[in-house]
Formats: C-alpha cells, structure tokens, sequence
C-alpha cells in the first residue's frame, strides 16, 4: 500500500517586515514561485530545513500583494505609517509640503497599516474634489453616425464606406465627466477595491465614490495612464489626482514567468529606496531654487570618453542658467555601517564628481551614527598645499519631525550653494 504524501498548507496570509529576518511558512509551490518571479521580496526560496515551506524575506518595498493562489502578503515599513505618507505628500506636492510641514498633509486616518491608510487617504481626497460635483469637459470622439456633426473623417469613410452614405464617418467634442482626470479616479478608487486589507467602512466609502464617477470610462489594462495638465478648472482635483497617480503606478504588475501562466501577483506596494531618493532629491531642489540655484534629477552622464559607461546621479546642482555644475548629490535608503564608511557608495560619489569636475560630492543617508563626516581623497589635490576633492557624508533621520526634516533639507541646500560661491 503507497503510503500518500500530503500537500503543504498554503498560509492564507504571511506577515513581513520591511529588511526584517526571514520568516518560514507553509507555501504550495506555485504561490512560493510566484513571489520569487515577483521580485517584490528580497529573497523568496525554498526552507531547506522544513518541506513545504518557504522562506520568505522582505526587501524594500512595503504595503500588501496577493497571489493568484489567494495567499497574500502584507510587508510593514520601519518607518511610521503617518511618516511615510508625509514623504509621499511631499514627493507629490512639494511646494504646499513648504507651507505645511505636518504630517496629516495625507489624511491617513487612525490606520497603522499602509494599505488602510491609503485607501482612507485616497477616498478623503477624492470626496475632497468632487464635493462641487463631477468636474467636466470636452473630450473628442470618433464614431460613425447617421447625420453629419463636427468634422468627417474623409480618409476613414473612403476605407470603411466607399461610396456608401450614411453611415459617416465623423469626430466631435463631447461635453461631459468622461474626462482623463475622472478616469484616473475611477480607476484607483477601483484598484483599492480589489486590495486586500481595506477596512470595511472605507471600503464602503470607496464604492460611493466609484458610484459618483460612473459616467467616467474605466481605463484599459495594460494601456499608459491618461494624461492631464494642471489648470484653474482641475485645480479642486489636484491633490486627489497625485495620489491616485501614485496609486495606480505602485500597483505591482502581473508576473509570469515562463510556462507559469497561472502565476500572478497583485497589490499595491511602495518602494522605501525610491520615496526617500524622491523626498530627498525633490527636497533639495525645491530649496536649491530659494537660494538662486537650478537642479537636475537623474541627470544622465558618461563615465569613459567613449560613452559607453553612463552614469546617472539622483540630484546634480547647477548655476541658474543651469550650465555649470556646482554639487552632486546621491541619496541611500540604507544605515551606515558601524564605521560610518560605505565604501562602495564613496567610489560613486568620487566617480561623480571627477566626471563633473567639482571638488565635492555628497552622500545622503536614511539614517546614520553622525549627522555628517567627510573625507579628503589622495591625489586629488588642486596643487601644493591645495584642497583634495572631499566625499561628504549626511544622515536624514526620519524619526525627526517634518519639519526638522524640511529644515535639514534646507541646511543642506545652504552647504550645496557654498560650494557655488
């Protein structure tokens, strides 16, 4: 008689950390391979010690995915949930960050957790901008008709009807909510709604709002984002039109690995290493700009003469016509080793600097033993009894308060002038 081996019990839920320790739970394979293929953790591999089971390590990017399996995954920040948002209201709206420095700029509710948190966010601003109702506008449409308004499309008609009237061909504007700022709306109200972990009165909250932007199309998956341009009439909805952005581009895609079609995950997630560069560099220029200064971000250059090793600082300083660099700057989302020196990250800065040719560059850090060290590098002297180029190293500790944050922000963008004068 064959004894039957039992399948591994798959978890219906796995809770991480974010860098937390590996945690090991029961997963069936295909729910193991799917998060592997993900990319969304930082190490996803079978527990050599427990069959069945997988062990399960969480990277940088936080909030909640679910696989095709049904097994979800939720991964929780380090950072404070209210923190976090503050960068990402900063990140998205820099400017009314300046003029209010508090954390409930993103109204995240009483929720500790970041999915909760973002759906409250995302529905408060949404009931915020269409508390003057639905905002409309014109929007052209193509379609064949049997009378003739707006404009024929000739070159459609001789294709579709040659030699036949009616149908015509034509293209008009249409008055109405179908717009693209309504359908970014509505297609993040119902990315929510198929979340996992939305709290039921928020889920209901969110379902009105779907109701109110009825008349909006839903958005083809798969297809860019629509596009929208601040003015006057939208200006209700800008807020609410950043965070749904934010919303429908960290929704992980579907990943299927070769011969895997049934593989997929889906959620929502932040990734920590890109808010802090974004706060960081977003940040820097902002107050650079006060101080009489232009910044480029992620500004491409080449290391070689030939141009085959290209290299892309986070934030490069210029002077106000924007031709002469005057700092270079690249943000860390990592802590300091206990001797302070990141050794790899100081051959970057070096390499930025030589190829700019400042005596300068700067390391910013998420957290750090000093709130700034510096190194002089051999060789690099100007001449006799000359400066050397200097590697500086800055810690940003995001347990200060926002606006300790904003202030730090502001006395770094003070040390990347000096080096201008």
């Amino acid at each position: 008689m064959t004894a039957t081996v039992p399948a591994p019990l798959s978890v219906p839920e796995v809770s991480l950390r974010e860098y937390g320790p590996a945690v090991s739970v029961p997963l069936d394979r295909a729910s193991g391979r799917a998060l592997a293929a993900s990319g969304i953790l930082h190490s996803a591999t079978p527990d050599p010690a427990r069959e069945g089971h997988w062990l399960l390590r969480a990277g940088s990017r936080v909030g909640a995915v679910r696989t095709a399996g049904g097994v979800v995954v939720r991964i929780a920040p380090k950072t404070p949930v209210r923190r976090l948002f503050f960068l990402l209201g900063f990140s998205l709206d820099p400017a009314r960050a300046w003029r209010d420095s508090r954390e409930d700029t993103v109204d995240t509710g009483a929720y500790e957790d970041v999915v909760p948190a973002l759906a409250h966010a995302v529905e408060r601003q949404i009931d915020g901008a269409l508390r003057l109702g639905v905002l409309q506008g014109y929007r052209e449409v193509a379609e064949s008709a049997l009378v003739v308004r707006g404009r024929l499309r000739e070159a459609e008609q001789i294709r579709r009807h040659h030699g036949r009237t009616p149908p015509v061909e034509i293209v008009h504007d249409v008055y109405s909510a179908d717009t693209a700022e309504n359908r970014l709306l509505r297609a993040a109200v119902e990315r929510l709604l198929r979340l996992p972990g939305v709290p039921g009165p928020v889920r209901r909250r969110l379902a009105h709002q779907r109701v109110r932007l009825a008349d909006a199309s839903p958005l083809v998956r798969g297809q860019a984002l629509p596009r929208w341009q601040p003015s006057r009439l939208n200006r209700r909805y800008q807020p609410a039109l950043r965070l749904a952005e934010a919303v429908l581009r960290g929704a992980s895609p579907e990943h299927r690995p070769p011969g895997a079609d049934a593989l997929a995950v889906d959620g929502f997630l932040l990734d920590m290493n890109q808010l802090f560069e974004d706060f960081v560099t977003v940040g820097l220029r902002a107050a650079l700009r006060e101080l009489g200064l232009t910044a480029r971000l992620q500004d491409p250059h080449h290391l070689d003469t030939a141009g085959l090793v290209r290299i892309r600082p986070d934030l490069v300083a210029t002077t106000a016509d924007g031709r002469t660099p005057v700092a270079v700057v690249d943000a860390k989302y990592k802590v300091e080793r206990a001797d302070g020196l990141l050794n790899a990250d100081l051959y970057q800065a070096l390499a930025y600097a030589t190829v700019l040719g400042l005596r300068e560059a700067h390391l910013v850090y998420a957290a750090g033993r000093w709130p700034e060290r510096s190194h002089e590098v051999r060789g690099t002297a100007a001449g006799p009894g000359g400066p050397g180029v200097r590697l500086y190293q800055h810690s940003l500790d995001l347990s200060r308060d926002p606006d300790q944050l904003l202030s730090a922000l502001r006395e770094m963008a003070g040390r990347l002038a000096g080096a201008a004068s």
